[in-house]
């Protein structure tokens, strides 16, 4: 069972439960080459810390001497490692070599008997170059494979393969077809040609249309994934294992693995590296080792790497900060930039799990930040969702580095108020901002440079042109100091009318739970507390009562049972609501947190971190929270939270 513990997105922390322990992902499994002795399994445990390995049963199986002690000891005492082994099945041997001897149904059941912890299904590797007839029917055999294997694994963990090839239809339909079939794992297999020849935009095209097919509720594993170069996009993209025999195998050509890259030795001009492996070597003591005590150096240091760069990935899915780092990552190589640039095309899956808000800011690295699905979140709401004020006239301003907008221009608006029935918008990197959107994220907590890039601007100025056809206002013009007070004089006649704080609540409500919310939110006697200190919106109350309160960090509602009440009366089941099942209902109504087993139904457009109506099957308020999870989740996992629930709702 795989339980999701935190998030970035697509990205995820896991706990896999295998036979011999939990496996926390994002995890990199060391490929231990049962005949070679390159770094002894046992020190991968205990010097380097590694909780999980990967080893070949098909060349366990093929020497008879392996093979009984495998047989005999198992599989953890003859490699000498107490953490979690999986086992790949001969696959790649027949990529490599041709067609192995060994059946499904065979090498199946050894590594089942051997004590493996997740075996592999004996699958079709399907190369770049197959024509898609021929890779369907190796799609088919593999289905068919992973049926028969999953009625003998027993206790074992089972890989079931993605394959598919570049056909991404292909892809898709066989994930599709493996989250019916009673597998724990899913590698996305076949990928080791695209990694060769540096097809990193392929490579994502893959992955995402894998992922739009599997199981949510299980890890996926990228076969033969052991760069770390590629680490950070693979985890953004959903990946959640990763093997590496290339530690091993370019060691013994003398090249060093670093996260921008590789760096063959003779090309080194010295050895800058504080990992253990390198600390107490110069670089001219390495230069003039032999060759085998300098391949068990540099495999070392391989693994070091490797180790820290998982580390840092995790560390940037705690902090939510993943997208920074693949971006980053992924500007070490122009292979790597057009799979960074590839994900413009999955923008629309990306943003179904592209949270409300995050922790961090929005830095802006490049103009492949434009990509992000924040930006396409940002734009669909707006043209989707925003109406704008009764006002007479639009007076949009220029962006500047100061936020929020409405205090960098508060002597600007209140000039013009004072005088005018105005509305004001700005012309920003994200297109058009309404200056009662100025708070919320990622308007507010977004940072670009001083000069913007052709890119920007052309997106900044095509989203600005969409909003000029749509905008109702008689008059509009840009901010130019005295020459718009003058040009304002001539054409206004309505007296003042604009009033900033209600036309946030309903910009905010709408934007955040959908067209009508600001509406209902604002209809009766309305009391609106702002702080002392900074001039914020902090709570709203309609007739007397709470109904939302504003957070700072990020602009968005919190809301309040008297609010949550006014939604459930606003919009149709079962939008904004996850609907849980009878046994639960109490313990949501105490503030307990809903748990995935208990979930029966979801509204399909909530996004992680959403503010969500908790319901029982007659629709009625059990409690409020925020969505930690998005609908296909929340219905596929068995355990973990899927609602963080902040207050239960007494009947």
């Amino acid at each position: 069972m795989f339980e999701l513990t935190r998030r970035d997105g697509l990205a995820r922390i896991g706990k896999l439960e295998t036979p011999h322990g939990i496996l926390e992902t994002p995890a990199l499994l060391p490929v231990v080459n049962p005949k070679l002795g390159t770094v002894p399994p046992r020190e991968l445990f205990d010097d380097f810390g590694f909780k999980a390995i990967i080893t070949n049963s098909y060349i366990i199986r093929s020497d008879e001497k392996l093979k009984e002690r495998a047989l005999n000891e198992g599989l953890h005492a003859m490699l000498d490692f107490p953490g979690v082994i999986m086992t790949d099945s001969g696959t790649f041997q027949s990529h490599m070599y041709g067609e192995v001897e060994v059946k499904n149904e065979d090498i199946v059941s050894f590594q089942r008997d051997i004590g493996s912890d997740i075996g592999t299904v004996l699958d079709i590797f399907t190369e770049p170059e197959w024509s898609e007839e021929k890779t369907a029917h190796a799609v088919d055999v593999t289905i068919a494979r992973t049926e028969d294997a999953a009625k003998l694994k027993e206790k074992m963990l089972l890989a079931g393969v993605v394959q598919g090839s570049v056909y991404q239809n292909l892809r898709e339909n066989c994930a599709k077809r493996l989250a019916l079939v009673d597998v724990d794992v899913h590698p996305i297999g076949g990928v080791v040609p695209l990694m060769e020849q540096y097809r990193f935009a392929d490579l994502v095209d893959v992955i995402i249309s894998s992922k739009k097919g599997l199981d949510p509720s299980r890890p996926v594993h990228l076969f033969g994934a052991g760069h770390p170069m590629i680490f950070a996009l693979a985890a953004l993209l959903g990946c959640d294992m990763f093997d590496s025999a290339s530690y091993a195998k370019f060691a013994r050509t003398d090249r060093f693995m670093f996260p921008e890259g590789t760096a063959g030795l003779q090309d080194m001009k010295g050895l800058h590296c504080h990992c253990p492996a390198c600390s107490s070597h110069t670089y001219e003591e390495i230069v003039k080792m032999k060759p085998a005590e300098r391949s068990a150096i540099i495999a070392r240091h391989n693994l070091w790497v490797s180790k820290c760069e998982i580390e840092r990935v995790k560390r940037a899915i705690l902090e939510g900060d993943l997208w920074e780092l693949a971006e980053r990552r992924c500007r070490a190589h122009p292979a790597l930039l057009s799979a960074l640039r590839r994900l413009e095309k999955h923008r629309e899956f990306l943003e179904q799990y592209e949270p409300l808000s995050r922790d961090n800011s929005l830095l802006y690295t490049g103009i492949e930040t434009l990509n992000r699905p924040a930006f396409l979140r940002y734009s669909k709401r707006f043209f989707a969702r925003y109406e704008y004020p009764s006002s007479e006239a639009l007076v949009v301003f220029e962006d500047s580095t100061g936020k929020p907008y409405n205090r960098y221009r508060e002597g600007e608006i209140n000039k013009v108020s004072a005088k005018y029935n105005a509305h004001y918008m700005v012309h920003s990197p994200f297109g058009p901002v309404p200056i009662e959107l100025d708070e919320i994220y990622p308007i507010a907590q977004s940072l670009f440079p001083t000069s913007e890039d052709v890119e920007t601007k052309e997106y900044s100025k095509t989203q600005m042109e969409k909003m000029s056809h749509q905008q109702p206002y008689p008059i509009t013009m840009m901010w130019d100091e005295e020459n718009t007070m003058d040009a304002l004089e001539m054409m206004c006649q309505e007296a003042p009318a604009f009033d900033l704080d209600k036309a946030r609540v309903k910009a905010v409500a709408d934007y955040q739970f959908g067209k009508g919310a600001g509406e209902a939110f604002l209809n009766g006697e309305v009391k609106i507390v702002k702080s002392k200190s900074t001039g914020k919106i902090r709570n709203v109350l309609l007739n007397g009562e709470h109904i939302l309160s504003m957070r700072a960090n990020d602009g968005f509602f919190t809301l309040r049972p008297p609010g949550a009440k006014i939604l459930l009366q606003t919009f149709p089941r079962p939008r904004l609501r996850v609907i849980v099942k009878d046994d639960a209902v109490p313990f949501n109504r105490e503030g307990k947190n809903v748990f995935c087993a208990f979930v029966e139904e979801c509204d399909k457009d909530l996004r992680l971190t959403d503010e969500v109506l908790v319901v029982d099957q007659k629709d009625n308020l059990v409690a409020i929270g925020r969505a930690m999870m998005i609908r296909e989740e929340m219905l596929s996992f068995q355990t973990g939270v899927a609602v963080k629930v902040r207050e239960g709702v007494k009947e």
